[in-house]
Formats: C-alpha cells, sequence, structure tokens
C-alpha cells in the first residue's frame, strides 16, 4: 500500500513538474513573438521604382525614384500618407524625360535623397539609363520648409568618370565633408562644404571594387558588377564604412585619413571589417548598430558595436531592401526589388516600409 502511494504522489510531482516546463515554454515561446519585430506598410508605388529615402527630424518623408527607364513620373517626392505624395520641390524640377534637353535646374537621374536639419540633399547621378554621364553629377541642396534651391554643388573634372553612378552620400558635420561611394567606377569622393573642392580617393582600389559580378537569389542569378554603393558614417567613432553592393567585405577608415595628401597613406587607413551579407545601403542608428540587408535572402541584418551580427527581420515582405532612414525608433526601407525587374514594371508594386528598432 505504502509502495502504491508512493508511486501516485510520484506521479503527481513528476506532472507538477512537466505542466511548469510546458508553462515554462509557452512563456518563453509567447515572449520571443512579442519580441519579434512586425514591418508595417508606409506607402507603396506602382510601376515606379522607389529606392532611396529619407525621413527628416520631423517624421516628414522623401523618396526618390531612379530614371533607369523611360515613363519615370517624378524624381523626387514628398510622402504626406500612405495614398498621397507631392513632387519635390515642384513638378517642374521633375519634369525632365529621356531624350530631352539637359537643364541646370531640373532632375535627370536621382539616386538618393538625405534630409540633414531643415535641408534636403538630392544627389543626381546625371546618369539616365545607367549609360555614361550626360552631365557633372551634382548635389542640389533644398530647405525643405521654404522649398527654395539653397546650394548646388557640381562634381569637378577628376572626381568622376564618364562610367561613374555616384551613389549615396553621408553628411560629416563635424569635419563639415560630404562622402560619396561611385558604384559605377569604384571609389569614394569627399567634397569639402567651405571650399566646394571635390576629391576622388581609392580610384578602382580592392576596397572598392566589386568582388562578384553576380548575386544568387531563388530565383535564379543576377547578373551584375556594382562596385562601392552602400556608405555609413559613424560620428561616435569618426569612422566612414563602406561596402560594395556585389561582394561581402565591409570596410573602414578613419575620418582623419580621408584627406591625407598621399594616396598610398589613405590605403594604408584602409580597414576590413568583417564579412556581411551582400547589402545595398547602410546606416548607423545612435547607439553605434549598423544595419544592412542581406539581399539574397530577404533580411535585414544589423552589427552590434561588440562586431556580432544579428537578424532583425526576414521574409517576403522584404524585397531588396534598398536604403534605410531612422525616425522615432524606427528603421524605414524601401523595398526596390532590383534582381526580380526583368522588363515592364507597370505592374509591380514597390513599398515603403517601417519597422521597430531592436530593444539593444
Amino acid at each position: 500500500m505504502k509502495t502504491f502511494s508512493y508511486i501516485i504522489l510520484l506521479s503527481l510531482f513528476l506532472f507538477s513538474c512537466k505542466e511548469n516546463v510546458v508553462k515554462k515554454t509557452e512563456t518563453a515561446s509567447e515572449a520571443m513573438q512579442i519580441a519579434t519585430p512586425e514591418i508595417s506598410e508606409v506607402t507603396s508605388f506602382k510601376g515606379q521604382q522607389v529606392t532611396g529615402i529619407s525621413v527628416t527630424h520631423e517624421g516628414r518623408i522623401f523618396v526618390n525614384f531612379p530614371r533607369w527607364r523611360t515613363g519615370v513620373t517624378n524624381s523626387v517626392v514628398e510622402v504626406l500618407s500612405a495614398t498621397t505624395n507631392t513632387p519635390f520641390p515642384n513638378k517642374e524640377w521633375n519634369s525632365w524625360e529621356i531624350g530631352a534637353k539637359i537643364e541646370a535646374n531640373k532632375f535627370v537621374g536621382v539616386q538618393s535623397v538625405v534630409a540633414f536639419e531643415d535641408l534636403l540633399y538630392v544627389l543626381d547621378t546625371r546618369s539616365p539609363l545607367f549609360k555614361a554621364v550626360v552631365d557633372a553629377p551634382r548635389v542640389f541642396v533644398f530647405n525643405i520648409n521654404t522649398k527654395k534651391l539653397e546650394h548646388t554643388y557640381i562634381f569637378s573634372e577628376g572626381s568622376y568618370h564618364s562610367n561613374s553612378y555616384i551613389n549615396d552620400l553621408r553628411i560629416d558635420k563635424k569635419n563639415n565633408r560630404i562622402y560619396f561611394t561611385d558604384s559605377g567606377n569604384s571609389g569614394l569622393v569627399i567634397l569639402e562644404r567651405t571650399t566646394g573642392t571635390f576629391t576622388r580617393i581609392l580610384d578602382d582600389h580592392k576596397s572598392t571594387a566589386a568582388a562578384l559580378d553576380y548575386l544568387t537569389f531563388a530565383n535564379g542569378k543576377w547578373t551584375n558588377t556594382v562596385n562601392s554603393d552602400g556608405i555609413a558614417l559613424d560620428d561616435k567613432n569618426d569612422k566612414l564604412y563602406y561596402h560594395a553592393l556585389s561582394g561581402y567585405n565591409l570596410y573602414s577608415i578613419p575620418t582623419n585619413a580621408l584627406l591625407l595628401e598621399d594616396e598610398l597613406e589613405i590605403e594604408k587607413a584602409v580597414n576590413f571589417e568583417t564579412k556581411t551579407s551582400a547589402p545595398d545601403g547602410m546606416i548607423f542608428d545612435k547607439n553605434g548598430i549598423l544595419y544592412f540587408a542581406d539581399l539574397e535572402h530577404n533580411k535585414i541584418m544589423y552589427r552590434k558595436p561588440d562586431n556580432s551580427i544579428q537578424t532583425l527581420i526576414k521574409g517576403d515582405a522584404i524585397k531588396w531592401a534598398d536604403t534605410f532612414s531612422i525616425y522615432n525608433n524606427y528603421l524605414y526601407f524601401t523595398n526596390s526589388r532590383i534582381n526580380e525587374v526583368t522588363a515592364d514594371i507597370s505592374d509591380m508594386v514597390f513599398t515603403v516600409n517601417k519597422i521597430a528598432l531592436p530593444n539593444n
């Protein structure tokens, strides 16, 4: 009888333990579900391939559409709501079409927009259809509130090549400079804002050159050679990071080495950081976390200051996460779907999305 009672008590004890384990497992699973960030769609564009995005310190959203084909309605717009946008600064600036006369105050091939303080920097490659530049690349600087053109920085001879595609920019307020990547002809370009002087460095250097001529996706190979593309400024540690799009190598260089007179000394200052996925744009948050895409696997990744790399989100809602911007603890990004485009895009939808930053 005692043995039977002991067996019953032991069974009850084991059942209780199992129930507690199940509850703990369920609780952990629920916590994981809570911790998993969700993607929210901000707006979408049918038949218009959006690439760049920048959100101001007041939450205003600006996006751009490169002129990679005919039929681009606008180069730059401000997103007013999920269903409403307006050309920026006006319709006239956005009215140029392929084959028309080049005009000084019209966008030709906008690749990037960056809002900084109360200004919007619009990077015009002057390279429509990925062909040779039809005019010197330039940056138009607009007052966001008045929509007036404040300044135009025109790339000087020697700072770009005929096959350059000046891709993205970062503004270094501390040193009063702007840094650019050239994905067409590998290299970095530096603008001294005070003097308006452009300097080209690391021209055709291994750190700026593409390591591959293709990327691999679920729908097959995307054959293309894209050089220095993504760029991000770590202004806490005074380092500029950059990455070729077709490749897996992340590099950095101290900002104080960018204007050394000896090119060999500049090259010595280049630092290989780590192997990553193949990304497009990149951005740092206020905590020193670097965000970038894993284009080939529909992911957004991040690298923490301790150099560990983690996945923020993955799935079919991410389709070539192109460019990033941060506002109010959200990471905004565009889905440019570049690897999916084979011909006409009139029925394709390109989205702007946001996702909560990780709680680090």
